[in-house]
């Protein structure tokens, strides 16, 4: 039996001509019910629909909109216009909404030096400035892990540390967000396609396709994904007006989000905010099929490693060692969670 009649998802599998796969929303719920495991399964997947309210409800417009993946340039251009209408009527700012395509030749790769982290956390708050995530309460992608020396044990890691200066004398730290990986679990799961790999590494996510049912989350051993369970609240002077429709436009209530390597910057030559903001040059980022790249030098000269590289999700986020005694040592002040934030 042909694979697209016999998979539980044939309505969202390419038909054997070789057109694109014809998704809709209404294919979705009208025939996922059955082909999902079960009507229970189902009930869970749309659970946080139960808890929409008429202002959560999409407009026409959105709501018959396509999967990114079909839609031609010219209902891209329409769907961008209307992110920018949205925009403005609720905040009062005019974005600049964009949608860079990945380039050619190019996979980008993260590296991150742990021996001069000083988990001070600007990165945490230059990534909620550039990305557009909810301030009440407050979404973060990135996550400072306070590790004591000699272990690698991220169970026993404290996110929350408070000391008056760092780093800590008997600590080092690690940062971890989404790692990008070449066989990411969060798109097999996801029982829409709202999330794929683009050709350049970065895993994406089509907010308007989003149905919310967390399954992505579950399925990430990073805890990179971060879900809408109230609607976002990002005060007007705080907005970044430069925006992407793949990664930092405003979110709604009930989807999913996460780091996208900042693609609204580094898809048009510029650098992940994370990245520019760090005090002690700890994190690198570039295209690691340039031999030339720091991070191709990084992969081949230095002591790198992966997250939990028993699972098999090949990240494309590495960290790394300098040699002994050139650990960045210059205590600063870190910056401090936001009450209520940190999600």
């Amino acid at each position: 039996m042909p694979a697209n009649e016999s998979h539980p998802m044939a309505g969202a599998l390419p038909p054997d001509d070789g057109r694109p796969p014809q998704l809709t929303r209404r294919g979705f719920l009208s025939k996922g019910a059955v082909a999902l495991a079960g009507a229970s399964a189902v009930a869970a997947a749309l659970s946080p629909l139960r808890e929409l309210k008429p202002g959560d409800i999409p407009s026409l417009e959105q709501f018959l909109q396509k999967h990114y993946k079909e839609m031609t340039a010219d209902e891209k251009h329409a769907a961008i216009a209307r992110i920018a209408r949205e925009v403005a009527a609720r905040y009062g700012v005019q974005p600049n909404v964009a949608d860079p395509p990945p380039l050619s030749g190019v996979e980008f790769v993260y590296a991150l030096n742990i021996s001069r982290c000083i988990g001070c956390r600007k990165c945490v708050y230059a990534c909620v400035a550039e990305n557009n995530p909810s301030r009440a309460p407050e979404i973060q992608y990135i996550r400072v892990l306070k590790m004591e020396k000699g272990s690698i044990n991220i169970e026993t890691a404290d996110h929350h540390y408070d000391p008056p200066v760092v780093p800590g004398p008997d600590s080092y730290y690690m940062p971890v967000q989404c790692h990008q990986c070449a066989k990411p679990p969060c798109v097999k799961v996801c029982p829409v396609e709202a999330t794929w790999q683009e050709p350049d590494g970065i895993t994406v996510i089509d907010y308007d396709w989003c149905i919310g049912c967390r399954y992505c989350a579950a399925a990430c051993p990073y805890w990179a994904r971060r879900f809408n369970f109230a609607e976002p609240q990002i005060p007007a002077e705080k907005l970044n007006p430069d925006m992407s429709y793949l990664s930092n436009r405003p979110r709604p209530k009930g989807v999913m989000e996460k780091c996208t390597f900042c693609l609204q910057r580094t898809r048009v030559g510029r650098m992940p905010a994370c990245v520019e903001v760090c005090p002690t040059g700890s994190r690198k980022f570039g295209n690691v099929l340039d031999p030339e790249s720091e991070v191709a030098y990084i992969l081949k000269h230095k002591r790198a490693f992966v997250l939990k590289e028993d699972v098999g999700t090949l990240p494309r986020f590495f960290y790394y060692f300098d040699e002994r005694g050139s650990r960045y040592h210059e205590p600063i002040a870190p910056i401090q969670p936001e009450p209520g934030g940190g999600a």
